[in-house]
């Protein structure tokens, strides 16, 4: 597989500082790196983007998330492994992704289920993570980044 071209982010004069400036922003307001990760890592098996894949699971490798856990995220509904709070956060992941999926597209009932783990600047925090890594996966996706072949 070879990328159609180089990542935007590196390619648009200042992006990739400013996307940084905005992802450093948004990580800031209560939710633990570790459920935002597994964020990352739904969001990114769902949209089909290798290198978020790649990157988000070694990230939570770094912090030391089991293999268990990271093996079940994409069946974290069946998993015994996911706490409550995960749990509201990775449904929250998976409505706001795939928003095209069905008419009421972020359904009060997930929604409700997140407002019982995360106050108002949480949910913000998850809704502007989730957003970022759904941007960053279409960056990738759409001009096939190559896993493992980021520059550093």
């Amino acid at each position: 597989m070879q990328a159609r071209m180089k990542n935007p982010a590196f390619v648009v004069p200042n992006a990739m500082q400013h996307l940084l400036a905005l992802g450093g922003v948004a990580q800031n307001g209560g939710v633990p790196k570790r459920t935002l990760d597994l964020c990352y890592l739904r969001a990114s098996q769902i949209n089909g983007c290798s290198v978020c894949v790649e990157m988000h699971a070694s990230d939570l490798k770094k912090i030391g998330e089991t293999d268990e856990r990271l093996f079940a995220v994409a069946a974290w509904r069946e998993a015994p492994y996911f706490t409550d709070a995960e749990r509201a956060a990775l449904a929250l992941t998976e409505a706001a992704t795939r928003l095209g999926d069905r008419g009421d597209a972020v359904p009060d009932e997930v929604w409700n289920q997140a407002k019982r783990h995360y106050d108002e600047p949480q949910l913000g925090v998850l809704v502007l993570n989730i957003a970022l890594i759904n941007f960053w996966n279409r960056l990738n996706v759409t001009t096939r980044q190559v896993a493992g072949q980021l520059p550093k």
